[in-house]
């Protein structure tokens, strides 16, 4: 597929972003298909049930280039109530992020992920050249195939995956990453720990990232959240420990923002999508202290990071809801970064 991007906007809200225009694609494939096809871990411990799909470049669920591929959650119930899973119905190679067909929602490669997954903005992009390499941390070396800038939902050619490893545990699972000769010095070690926590509803996502180059790294990530509480989010009400406020504020009839929270007024349209940034957090790690919950079922997830946020972006469709926090990731040579989210669920008996 020639690599050409059109924005155009898709939906009717104020705060709804650009979608790529695309061609359907001329075949997709049901989302069961790659989930059975993928191998996967189960994790346990006495309240949650979780799967974990593993990097694999062959047969593993998620193979983009956008997010970490390590760890790709694509189920997790607490009793009956299951939080995380595809939030599409099929995907395609041709499609860039998502699109709609007669057969339902169609996700591309590099956005059929699911769950709480990360992406880490791109390092070294704008050195390369064409035909030249850069670092996507979670993913490996790129190739930069032409002069254009960079663009998330492009499939990336992986010139070097780096050297992987798997442990686990009944509870746990950790990845690891080592890229010891990327371009123009790059280099790093990375690290990440899927973790419940044993007699309690939580899950924990350690990371440990080493600048183990001869250049700085400075970066930054974002987890993408993608939640399914309720079809169509309706009755989501997500607050925050600081007063919030939307610069391209959503339609009035969908969210309302007062004080620090918003709540969806009604159910998400197919096809309508929302993205937009909420202001008013600090420089403290505390502020990144974020419930969502179904207000009708009680259904909910607390989330809390240990570093500060630099961003935050709202995320929504008809199928998922995701609070995107993001945080800063700077490391001179030698240097090493820890961090970690620790997600709290909430379901009705």
């Amino acid at each position: 597929m020639k690599r050409t991007l059109i924005a155009c906007a898709t939906l009717i809200s104020g705060a709804a972003v650009a979608q790529p225009v695309q061609p359907p694609p001329p075949r997709s494939y049901p989302v069961e298909r790659a989930l059975a096809a993928a191998p996967s871990i189960t994790l346990r411990n006495e309240r949650i049930t979780m799967t974990v799909t593993p990097p694999d470049l062959k047969r593993g669920f998620f193979r983009g280039t956008r997010f970490d591929q390590a760890g790709v959650v694509t189920s997790l119930k607490l009793g009956a109530k299951e939080f995380y899973g595809p939030w599409f119905s099929r995907t395609a190679p041709e499609v860039l992020d998502y699109t709609y067909t007669e057969d339902g929602l169609v996700a591309g490669p590099d956005s059929a992920a699911t769950g709480p997954v990360e992406e880490f903005a791109v390092v070294g992009f704008d050195d390369a050249k064409p035909g030249g390499r850069f670092i996507k941390i979670g993913v490996g070396v790129l190739e930069r195939p032409d002069d254009k800038p960079y663009e998330k939902y492009w499939h990336y050619k992986i010139a070097d995956w780096g050297k992987r490893a798997m442990r686990r545990t009944r509870n746990s699972v950790t990845f690891t990453q080592s890229v010891a000769d990327g371009p123009s010095g790059y280099a790093y070690d990375y690290e990440k720990t899927l973790r419940l926590v044993p007699g309690t509803t939580q899950l924990v996502i350690e990371h440990v990232l080493k600048n183990t180059g001869t250049n700085p790294i400075s970066s930054n990530v974002y987890d993408h959240n993608f939640l399914r509480l309720t079809p169509g989010n309706d009755g989501i009400k997500v607050t925050f420990p600081f007063k919030i406020a939307a610069a391209n504020p959503p339609p009035a009839d969908l969210i309302r923002i007062e004080g620090n929270a918003m709540t969806y007024l009604r159910p998400m349209a197919y096809k309508e999508r929302l993205s937009f940034p909420v202001t008013g957090f600090g420089g403290a790690a505390s502020d990144y202290d974020i419930d969502i919950v179904d207000m009708k079922t009680r259904a909910g997830v607390r989330m809390v990071g240990d570093a500060p946020m630099t961003r935050i972006n709202i995320f929504s469709i008809d199928t998922t809801q995701s609070v995107e926090p993001f945080i800063a990731i700077d490391l001179a040579p030698g240097a090493e970064k820890r961090w970690s989210y620790t997600y709290t669920f909430t379901a009705p008996l």
